[in-house]
């Protein structure tokens, strides 16, 4: 999935659309101008792709709409839309009803994937402005993983009634970190396990039908001491797939512009998270889509093995987009 400036495509977006065929387009930044001008461009995205070369098949096209401080598409068309703390101020039930609205509105405008709700539970109040990616920002529905589960799945529910799929994040949970990693290197919760009471709202979204997760960038010492999350078989495989039941897509988050991936070469970042069981890797920085899709392609040339792990994440997402209505 390559990003694209909300505002409008740039040169390096168009070109992992028609050049390298990447089928899927994450909306990025702020816009402000409303529904029709976020149609206008997702409109000229699909114009972009020649259906000869992509046998027809339709993208996902993705955004980031929580609420609060982040909410990338506004204007008319859009809902001024609540922080998720602020989305508890309601019951369960009127939630998911605002939730279907706001995804209607992304529906219109042509937006077919929201990177919401939030799932992470953060432990308190008092510690909430310590963690720094998401309590700072108020992004979490509770203090507890029943009330983050309560609120959190509904407005899932609420998103996939409208037609949007929602992706519920950061899978095994940032609720516990003191630092981001969009912006920071060495992430660390050492606390989360594996069979951590915390999981609790990923296996009810898991349970309630969602088709898309999206993984941390976090490391987690207590469940994989060697690789961050993104990166860890242990995480994707066994507690996700494997623990959870989940037969979705798991959708990186950033792993182009993150500053927790900094350690590793961009070549080997797609690489390592298709190895380690993910299904599409995201990279919000698309001049360095490139880098990273060369890595896969060099890789899939080179391994048999890893080439089937590739196959079977296109068929995956293949498989969804047939739910989707996208073939």
């Amino acid at each position: 999935m390559v990003s694209s400036p909300v505002t409008g495509a740039d040169a390096n977006t168009l070109a992992a659309l028609n050049s390298m065929h990447v089928g899927n387009v994450f909306l990025k930044g702020r816009s402000y101008d409303g529904a029709p001008a976020v149609a206008a461009l997702v409109n000229q995205l699909k114009a972009t792709v020649n259906a000869k070369s992509t046998g027809g098949v339709k993208q996902f096209v993705a955004t980031d709409q929580e609420g609060g401080l982040v909410q990338i598409m506004n204007g008319p068309g859009f809902s001024a839309m609540p922080s998720a703390i602020d989305q508890t101020g309601v019951s369960p039930a009127q939630l998911k009803t605002e939730a279907t609205s706001w995804g209607q509105q992304l529906a219109a405008a042509g937006v077919n994937v929201n990177f919401a709700p939030v799932l992470d539970t953060v432990p308190s109040a008092a510690f909430a402005p310590q963690n720094a990616p998401i309590g700072h920002f108020g992004r979490q529905y509770g203090y507890t993983p029943q009330a983050v589960s309560s609120y959190g799945v509904s407005a899932a529910l609420g998103f996939a009634a409208s037609g949007v799929a929602p992706t519920v994040k950061h899978f095994p949970g940032l609720g516990r970190v003191t630092e981001n990693t969009d912006v920071a290197s060495g992430v660390t919760d050492p606390t989360t396990s594996r069979n951590d009471p915390y999981l609790l709202p990923f296996k009810d979204a898991v349970n309630s039908g969602v088709r898309w997760v999206m993984v941390s960038n976090a490391l987690y010492p207590r469940i994989d001491a060697t690789n961050i999350a993104p990166f860890s078989p242990v995480v994707i495989n066994q507690m996700l797939r494997g623990d959870l039941g989940f037969n979705g897509i798991v959708v990186s988050d950033d792993i182009c512009d993150a500053v927790q991936l900094s350690p590793y070469a961009v070549a080997n970042r797609g690489v390592n998270f298709l190895a380690a069981g993910g299904t599409m890797a995201l990279c919000t920085n698309q001049a360095l889509l490139p880098a990273m899709y060369q890595g896969l392609v060099q890789r899939s040339k080179a391994d048999p093995a890893f080439a089937k792990l590739v196959d079977a994440a296109a068929l995956k997402v293949l498989e969804i987009k047939a739910e989707s209505g996208l073939l």
